[in-house]
């Protein structure tokens, strides 16, 4: 008989384990890119130290000081990255309070007539009296196999991922506004070289009038400049168009009116000499928002992957209560209505029709998706900063023999102006070469707001000061 019981023991140990729903044969697939294997070598120049995190205040603009600090205060587009943030402040004291005991207390009163025939002995069956309870209760759930403690850590990684991108927020709203200012400072100069090629198109009609009348030149020279005096004063109402849109631009990046910033009229900083690597920094993948937020979440769904791989496991629970329960208020709260306890609930899934195996496969997947995130992003980085490089050591070429052609059209202007003023030409000479000039000013307007661009485009690029002051939760 014994014989027979310790068989049958031993075969229903295991019909249950072997019922027991099990994770076994899935896992993630994915594999972080290495950003080491992705340098030919390290750089020549290093870029641990720039952009700091105030950076604009390196091209010591007070009124762009000012612009960006509203900006930082008023702008919906940062409230909403900072109610995110919080929100997952939030979830992560969620996660945390699970670690903890839970205690409720609960208090109940009732009054009800209780069966002859029911649970309830005389003398109380068949009479209507009160029932009442006070109780104070705990419960903890024993975390022994980590679902809660990898819940948590999910929850810190989710965190920190916030935090990362809350810091992206801001530095994508100064670095938009500072491209907004600066385009501004670009349309505002081109506007005054239009006007200046206004005036000296003005001019060359006039004295072409003053030819045709002398029989100089013909009606066709005539009209070719008044047409190119009405070309240009096209040109300044679109110039002036642009003027209005970039300042209702910058007025709604700072969270203002589109009459805001009416008043301000930037110009264009000059262009200093910006030392550039030969290969892309190495410290790009702490020096990024983006970057560091989307390693925070391969973190945060591996951590994800451990608390419903624990779901596989025995859940334990251990509650205590302690109160007083009577029928009647009179003996209520007497000693014999004390009604204590203590319990341990142990739950182990066995047959859920694959719903946890499929749960670990979503979980499982969620991995492999936030991996397949962070490389797109790391490339998506280098990518960026290698086209800011690029950008930066053309338009360094493009400025310096801009330069020479502006210079030398400066002396072509000097001359011209010379020998008319020594009546050795006229004065349609000089406005001749001046076209030249004003034209050689409107190109390398546009050439130095194009570097002062692509250098805040590489200040993003590499992460505006940016520095992630956390460590990873692990290195799986």
């Amino acid at each position: 008989m014994l014989k027979r019981r310790l068989i049958a023991l031993l075969a229903a140990s295991g019909l249950v384990l072997g019922g027991c729903a099990s994770y076994s044969g899935i896992a993630p697939q994915g594999k972080s890119l290495d950003l080491t294997s992705l340098e030919d070598s390290a750089p020549t120049t290093s870029f641990a130290g720039w952009p700091t995190q105030d950076w604009w205040r390196e091209l010591a603009d007070p009124v762009l000081d000012k612009l960006i600090a509203q900006a930082l205060d008023d702008s919906p587009t940062l409230q909403a990255a900072s109610a995110k943030l919080r929100r997952a402040q939030a979830i992560a004291g969620q996660a945390e309070s699970a670690q903890w005991p839970a205690v409720d207390a609960s208090s109940s009163n009732s009054r009800e007539r209780f069966s002859e025939r029911g649970l309830i002995p005389p003398p109380y069956a068949g009479t209507t009296q009160s029932v009442n309870e006070l109780q104070i209760s705990g419960h903890r759930e024993l975390d022994f196999f980590g679902k809660n403690s990898a819940a948590l850590k999910a929850a810190l990684g989710e965190l920190r991922a916030s935090e990362a991108e809350h810091q992206a927020a801001r530095l994508l709203l100064s670095n938009s506004v500072a491209r907004s200012y600066y385009n501004l400072a670009r349309l505002l100069a081109q506007r005054e070289l239009s006007a200046q090629r206004g005036r000296q198109r003005g001019e060359l009609a006039s004295l072409t009038e003053r030819r045709v009348k002398a029989g100089l030149d013909t009606r066709v020279e005539l009209e070719t400049a008044r047409g190119v005096l009405s070309e240009n004063a096209r040109d300044i109402a679109g110039v002036d168009e642009q003027i209005e849109l970039a300042r209702h631009a910058l007025a709604a990046l700072i969270g203002q009116g589109p009459e805001a910033v009416n008043a301000i009229a930037p110009t264009l900083p000059a262009v200093a000499p910006l030392a550039l690597p030969a290969t892309l920094p190495a410290e790009l993948l702490g020096h990024r928002a983006d970057v560091v937020a989307a390693r925070w979440r391969v973190e945060s769904s591996l951590r994800s992957l451990e608390s419903t791989r624990a779901l596989f496991y025995p859940n334990i629970n251990l509650r205590a209560f302690t109160g007083f329960s009577a029928i009647g208020v009179d003996q209520w709260l007497a000693a014999g209505s004390r009604h204590p306890g203590l319990g341990l609930a142990i739950s182990l899934p066995l047959f859920d029709a694959d719903r946890l195996r499929n749960q670990y496969r979503t979980s499982a997947a969620a991995v492999d998706s936030s991996v397949a995130s962070y490389n797109s992003t790391l490339l998506d980085a280098l990518r960026d900063v290698a086209d800011q490089l690029s950008t930066l050591k053309s338009l360094d070429a493009q400025l310096s023999r801009q330069q020479a052609a502006l210079a030398s059209a400066a002396r072509s202007y000097e001359l011209a102006l010379q020998r008319y003023q020594a009546d050795i030409s006229d004065r349609l000479s000089v406005l001749t070469v001046e076209t030249n000039l004003i034209a050689q000013r409107r190109i390398a307007v546009d050439l130095a707001a194009r570097w002062i661009d692509s250098r805040l485009q590489l200040t993003r690029a590499l992460g505006g000061g940016f520095a992630d002051g956390t460590a990873a939760l692990a290195t799986n």
